[in-house]
């Protein structure tokens, strides 16, 4: 797997979800996401940045 990229099911673990939530928070465009091939991508980068963003709101 190309480093930097996480599949659906690590990022669930990743913020303790399920991968429905995973799955909605990508239909949402809250989390950005790719297809490669049939499979669903998710940078490590676009995670911190929605980590980064859920912070700041609840912060705010």
């Amino acid at each position: 797997m190309t480093p930097g990229l996480l599949n659906v099911d690590q990022v669930a673990e990743r913020l303790q979800v399920s991968r429905w939530t995973v799955y909605n928070l990508i239909r949402s465009r809250d989390l950005a996401s790719m297809t490669i091939g049939r499979c669903r991508r998710i940078s490590e980068a676009a995670l911190t940045d929605y980590i980064t963003r859920q912070t700041e709101r609840e912060a705010a």
